[in-house]
């Protein structure tokens, strides 16, 4: 799983220095929301060609690394 991770990039002259995939101008969190939204991966490799059924595994694979975090805070709003 961790061969995923090197799919995703952080570059700060690219999307300014959001995480994306492959350095492309696509960040991890427009497909993680597609993806929520119900898209499946078919449909987001006919919209996107140039992008492969791993590249979206590696967001979800990066979305969930970011989530082992030893405690999680409520922000006061």
């Amino acid at each position: 799983m961790d061969d995923f991770l090197a799919r995703i990039t952080i570059d700060p002259n690219i999307c300014h220095g959001k995480p994306t995939i492959r350095g492309l101008r696509y960040p991890v969190e427009n497909m993680l929301e597609l993806l929520a939204s119900g898209m499946t991966m078919e449909e987001l490799l006919e919209d996107y060609p140039d992008l492969e059924k791993e590249d979206f595994l590696a967001c979800l694979n990066y979305a969930s690394k970011l989530l082992h975090v030893k405690s999680i805070h409520r922000i006061a709003s």
